[in-house]
């Protein structure tokens, strides 16, 4: 699986049926093949600037706090500066810390006007495993993908 549009309808199939506005769910190891193949694609990590500087960063991400660091409370201006950094017609790619986040982002973002905007499913570190522990369960990091520290 390679082309573009395959991609994009795999993961449109994969949300069929959730009833979520945005075009669909990437896996991190197809949304990594997308930005490779659509230079225009932007992703958008929607983690907090904590979990950048300490956990990682994506190369060429563009930084959106979802929420807030510290406190969690939602980020006021997050659909300003989206618009500032991303252009409505673009295809984007919203990734957070595990794919919740990213899922009320991409809602979000779809409902402003962003109308070919993807989900990544489990984001940049996973899920926890049976010690609560993250990046080794899913994620951006597990499938060894492009990431460097702080």
């Amino acid at each position: 699986m390679g082309k573009l549009s395959e991609l994009l309808n795999l993961a449109q199939s994969r949300s069929d049926g959730l009833h979520r506005p945005y075009q669909g769910d990437l896996l991190p190891q197809e949304a990594w093949k997308i930005l490779q193949l659509a230079p225009g694609a932007k992703l958008v990590d929607v983690r907090t600037r904590a979990e950048w500087d300490w956990v990682g960063r994506l190369p060429n991400a563009v930084e959106i706090e979802w929420s807030q660091y510290p406190g969690g409370g939602r980020n006021p201006h997050f659909l300003a500066e989206l618009r500032r950094q991303v252009d409505p017609e673009a295809l984007v790619l919203i990734i957070c810390r595990s794919g919740a986040r990213s899922v009320a982002a991409a809602v979000a973002a779809t409902e402003a006007g962003y109308n070919n905007c993807y989900n990544v499913l489990e984001g940049f570190e996973g899920d926890r495993d049976a010690h609560g522990h993250r990046n080794t369960i899913g994620g951006w990091r597990r499938a060894g993908l492009p990431w460097h520290q702080g």
